[in-house]
């Protein structure tokens, strides 16, 4: 160690193992100044720069020499090297520890038993590790447990040559006396007798460490040196399992277990881990089981994933170990675990579940045959679907098999032991499965071939699809080959046999689409191809379930693709089946609509499901070629003219005809369609789209829904944006709805979405049902989403959305999230445009507020403190750059202004106008004004005073005057909010110290204009008084030429629109104007007393009660039963030991170990 020079660069670049040998030889001459270096290298690598002097380490005593230390150190920085990140400082943590144990293990035959090195180390480090300093007593701590594991491991060594050595003797005396070598017992007498003294030495160094560092440190106010200890305990009690592994030490490992750090927590688990591993020693756990399996059971909930991840992991061990110490309430704790979201989670609960059902095998299990319905895998199938029934989460079979897949994959596999349980009759005496059996095995059948064939699990676990190895690619391709073969055949005998079963069969016809199509051909198969078919087609004759129709419109679809050979087979059966529906749908509509009487509901039925079908289809296949929009315009023109049409059948008659367009749509756009297929195209679009406009006023609400839907999607979809990405052809194609088709679609959102939750009918009655609330409210906002995006597109006026914007504070609950994305939306596509449908919703509420309270309402009252709250979030959703959203947010006050002065007073001259309490609610914004256009908005708000109106001090005249107060442009307010009409300019503060514009920044014309729609604006005329203007305030020395008139004379008109337009300056982007000057406005300036963590800090930090069990009442539960006499190291100090006395206080005592686990902390 000597010259070694700094001995973190020596960590991290020299060998530390050359380094030990020097050192050592270094030691036999000159021991002090040796060992002088080594306490340096301590000190020193806990970040200090101070060094111990031969003069402070002959006459100095340990606390004194830490106190020197400690004024070595920068206090400024909280940092040393165990703290510090990257790998440089990771691999010297890891040679710091690995010096520790070489340094033992090469002094372990002779030096340390000189009763002098290991007592000065011991010392340094508990002093050490009693410092208030981080850095110290990290270091030191972590110095001190590995030091005690290397001791650990030399007294392991001594353990083992002491019981050689015995045995040795044992043999060598029980030979006759004529064969004894009573020199050779003479020798192993005395070897063993050494060997106990050096092992009683070792002893008395660990208890030393344990009694003086540990105990101290296991409950320290730092995680990292709580886990520390932890951790090493773990290894002492593997290591040296007959003198740790009892209940005087594994009391630490339960307590911890309560910490209220994860690491420390997940540091107990995995300690434990080691420990239930080995079965000879985890039958040495009983006593420390039956104390804390309780804990272990309840952190498998823990708030830490990496935690509950081991605590499933440990109890899985315990399970191992012993079947009888878990009980039944306890797995099932664990079981539920497997449909966890988090993967880690579920895949360990998956593990302890295979482990805890599937793992035992009886005597009987022997002889079964390894596949089919009598296999041990078919017992095991049965066994997995009783736990999926019995578990009541029908819903998430992919998540039990996911779960299950990394320990049961080959279990889940084997689909033929599956369809044997599910298509073979059972054998005599044999139980067979009932139907809701059969349904759950038929689904976990489906998830397991998904779960194989994609390779990721399901939705809502993992961050998505991972790239697959070559390896599991192999797997994969061999996996869907598996599943191609076995159910090419079997899938038409399953169809057969639960053909009329909704749930198996829309499980079963998902299976195709995890087929290799190209199997039917090289592997001959082609005859159970079309018994495949020919079992669809036996399903949609059957069934009018929509998921059944459309699992199989899905599967073929996937098995009608043009690049396999099977296409024209499949084709065929396709277009039959098509022709078939099609043919019987026009049959049957003749006979419906040509009854002069009521239909018959028979007739309707047959209609129904036969429409049913041909529009699951079509979502997926292209019928354009039977021509159904004539049959479909003609059901639904019928059913408009007499009323009576059943409302299932006009729904799916207007979804079928919507597909008919949009198939129609993408032949035109693919340039595959023939001459005039556009205006044919152009005139059903517009027909159809006539028709759900006179749908959307009928009586049903179901219709009026579908109507309303689609008619918002051809909307969307015929918009002008139908001719980007170079479709111009497609322009004649574009519909703009007319202003009363705006209306009624506005009208129709009004009416069916922005309804109180009870006055909600659409339900039938039902809706108590807490489902069927949800569900209603589902269906609201899509209508609502459906609205808003005609808005976000364009294809409406932006301020229709005034009546949207309007609901946002009453049903934020509901559709906050979309109106607030619409705000955001609009304000990209047009800013002015946004800001004034802002500013009309708050109108439209003003004036509904006046028709229900009247002009004299009281301004304290909820409705028109709602409409202030409205405009306060509506000023928040501008953000804090004033320049992007400057022109959007004058102009809003401009609407603002123009319509507080509207309407004149219903009381007569001198009372304030009707609406002049709005200038209250425009207020929220002013805060959004830079400072030169809240001058200028001022100038146009003095246009429409009068010199009455500027003396007015009434309550009535409140709105006004906070109005004009925040508008000034004082140091003060430019961020004041006003608050019930009251200036309120403590609310904000600006900083004193804020520089005001230097004269080489730009300032803003005067004598522009910025809008050139104010050129011909008109103010409202509805004052009688003269018009007072800014002009009369000041000075008439000072005032312009133009505004030197009588106070009292009107503005002649075309004055008022030149001194209007002065008022108004150009607001063109100014680059001189810097966004950082102008944010000034509103940054606050705080002075804050940066307080560096340093060093300095006290360890009496109270860990809560329940986290390291300190109340007594609890921890005399727990040391109930614990024998604290079981001590195998606890051995007498030596009297000629240096400083050894003051190490070693009697901690193993319970009593002096609860009564110091307050005063322990305050002593350090």
């Amino acid at each position: 160690m000597a010259g070694s020079g700094d001995p973190e660069f020596s960590l991290m670049c020299f060998p530390f193992q050359s380094v030990v040998d020097d050192w050592i030889e270094a030691y036999k001459h000159d021991r002090d100044t040796t060992l002088l270096d080594l306490i340096n290298f301590f000190i020193q690598c806990s970040g200090c720069k101070g060094a111990v002097s031969g003069e402070m380490f002959r006459h100095m005593q340990n606390s004194e020499i830490i106190r020197k230390m400690t004024e070595e150190f920068d206090e400024d920085s909280g940092d040393y090297p165990l703290t510090l990140s990257g790998p440089q400082w990771k691999k010297f943590r890891i040679n710091f520890c690995d010096f520790i144990a070489v340094l033992v293990r090469q002094c372990q035959y002779s030096i340390i038993y000189d009763e002098y090195m290991m007592d000065t180390i011991i010392s340094l480090l508990t002093g050490l590790s009693d410092s208030q300093v981080r850095a110290f007593r990290h270091t030191s701590t972590l110095a001190a447990m590995k030091l005690m594991t290397a001791l650990v491991n030399v007294a392991l060594n001594l353990s083992i040559n002491m019981d050689n050595t015995q045995r040795q003797y044992e043999a060598e005396r029980n030979k006759v006396i004529a064969k004894r070598a009573n020199d050779r017992l003479e020798l192993l007498l005395q070897k063993r007798k050494e060997l106990q003294e050096n092992q009683d030495e070792i002893e008395n160094m660990m208890n030393a460490i344990f009694k003086g560092v540990f105990v101290h440190r296991y409950r320290d106010a730092i995680a990292e040196i709580r886990a520390i200890c932890i951790e090493e305990i773990g290894v002492w009690m593997k290591l040296y399992s007959d003198a740790f592994l009892n209940d005087s030490y594994l009391k630490y490992v339960g307590w911890t277990m309560h910490d209220k750090q994860g690491e420390v927590r997940l540091k107990c688990l995995t300690a434990l881990q080691g420990l239930f591993y080995n079965r000879e020693l985890s039958t040495r756990l009983e006593l420390f089981t039956s104390r804390f399996k309780d804990r272990i059971v309840s952190m498998t909930l823990d708030k830490e994933y990496d935690v509950a991840v081991q605590a499933i992991k440990l109890l899985t061990l315990v399970l191992q170990s012993s079947d009888e110490v878990l009980t039944a309430e306890d797995c099932e704790s664990v079981y539920h675990l497997v449909y966890s979201a988090h993967r880690p989670i579920a895949v360990a609960a998956g593990e302890f579940l295979f482990k805890k059902l599937f793992s035992h095998r009886g005597p009987e299990e022997d002889g079964l045959p390894r596949r089919g319905r009598q296999s041990l895998n078919g017992s095991l199938i049965k066994t997995t679907v009783f736990f999926f029934l019995e578990s009541e989460l029908h819903e998430h079979g992919a998540y039990l098999v996911d779960s299950l897949w990394e320990c049961a994959s080959e279990l889940l596999k084997d689909w033929e032991t599956m369809i044997s349980l599910l298509l073979d009759e059972p054998m005599p005496g044999e139980e067979a499965l009932n139907d809701r059996q059969e349904t759950a095995l038929v689904e976990i059948m489906l998830c397991a071939i998904r779960q194989a064939c994609e390779c990721h699990p399901p939705v809502g676990r993992g961050t998505g699809k991972r790239v697959l190895t070559a390896k599991e690619k192999k797997t994969q391709l061999d996996d869907r080959t598996r599943v191609t073969e076995m159910f090419a055949v079997a899938l038409p005998l399953l169809l057969a046999k639960y053909c009329v079963d909704i749930d198996k069969v829309t499980n079963l016809l998902q299976i195709p689409k995890f087929f290799d199509l190209d199997i039917y051909t090289t592997g001959r198969l082609e005859k159970h191809l079309d018994a495949l078919l020919r079992q669809i087609w036996e399903v949609v004759d059957k069934h009018t379930d929509t998921e059944v129709l459309e699992a199989c419109s899905t599967t073929c679809h996937y098995l009608c693709n043009e690049e396999f050979t099977i296409f024209n087979r499949v084709d065929i059966a396709r277009s039959q089946l098509l022709d078939e529906l099609v043919d019987k749908f026009n049959r049957l509509l003749e006979d419906f609509l040509q009854e002069g009487e009521e239909p018959d509901e028979d007739d309707a039925y047959q209609v129904l499901s036969t429409l049913k079908k041909i529009t699951t289809f079509h979502n997926a296949h292209d019928l354009t070629k039977w021509d159904l929009f004539t049959s479909n315009y003609r059901l639904l023109n019928t059913g408009l003219q007499n009323g009576d049409m059943p409302e299932q059948i006009v729904v799916h008659a207007m979804q079928c005809t919507h597909y008919i367009i949009l198939w129609h749509l993408a032949k035109v756009s693919d340039g595959t369609s023939v001459k005039g297929d556009m205006v044919t195209l152009r005139k059903q679009m517009r027909a159809f789209c006539l028709m759900c406009q006179r749908y959307i006023n009928t009586i049903n609400n179901a219709v009026k829904e579908q109507a309303f839907t689609i008619l918002c999607d051809l909307l969307l979809i015929f918009s002008h944006q139908i001719m980007s990405s170079g479709r111009e052809q497609l322009e004649s194609l574009v519909y703009t709805p007319d202003s009363s088709l705006q209306a009624e679609l506005l009208n129709f959102i009004l009416d069916h979405v922005f309804i109180d939750q009870d006055d909600d009918n659409s339900t039938d009655g039902q809706q108590d049902d807490e489902a069927s609330k949800i569900e209603a409210l589902h269906k609201r906002r899509n209508l609502l989403a459906a609205y808003c995006k005609l808005i976000i597109y364009n294809v409406v006026e932006i301020n229709t959305g005034a009546d949207i914007f309007k609901q946002y504070m009453r049903y934020y609950n509901d559709y906050g999230d979309i109106i607030k994305e619409t705000m955001s939306k609009t304000r990209q596509i047009d800013k002015i445009q946004c800001a004034k449908t802002l500013i009309l919703s708050l109108q439209k509420l003003f004036n509904e507020m006046l028709s229900e309270l009247g002009f004299n309402f009281d301004r304290s009252s909820s409705a028109f403190c709602g409409i202030k709250e409205l405009a306060r979030r509506f000023s928040l959703t501008f953000g804090l750059d004033q320049l992007k959203t400057r022109e959007a947010i004058a102009m809003l006050h401009k609407d603002g202004i123009e319509f507080a002065f509207k309407e004149p007073s219903p009381q007569g001259e001198g009372s304030p106008p009707l609406n002049l309490a709005f200038l209250d609610i425009l207020s929220e914004f002013s805060s959004k004004l830079i400072r030169q256009d809240k001058r200028t908005v001022h100038m146009y708000l003095e246009r429409f005073m009068t010199f009455q109106m500027a003396l007015q001090r009434e309550d009535c005249w409140l709105p006004l005057i906070s109005y004009r107060n925040s508008l000034q442009a004082g140091a003060d307010d430019d961020t004041m909010s006003v608050i019930s009409g009251i200036s309120s300019r403590g609310s904000t503060v600006r900083s004193k110290k804020s520089k005001p514009a230097t004269a080489s920044k730009r300032k803003l014309p005067e004598g522009e204009h910025f809008w050139c729609s104010l050129q011909n604006v008109q103010t409202p005329v509805m004052m009688h008084s003269p018009h007072l203007t800014s002009t009369v305030l000041r000075d008439p020395k000072k005032m312009r030429p133009e505004d030197k008139q009588h106070p009292h004379q009107p503005v002649p008109p075309q004055q008022q629109h030149s001194t209007l337009n002065c008022f108004w300056p150009n607001f063109e982007p100014i680059k001189s104007l810097t966004k950082s000057s102008l944010l000034t406005c509103y940054v606050f300036v705080t002075r804050h007393s940066r307080r560096g963590s340093g060093l300095m800090e006290d360890d009496e930090e109270p860990i809560v009660e329940d986290v390291m069990m300190s109340s007594e009442d609890r921890l005399e539960d727990i040391n109930e039963g614990m024998d604290f006499d079981t001590m195998d190291i606890d051995l007498p100090a030596s009297k000629n030991r240096r400083e050894r006395t003051e190490l070693k206080p009697d901690y193993f005592d319970p009593s002096s170990i609860m009564d110091d686990s307050v005063g322990v902390f305050h002593s350090l």
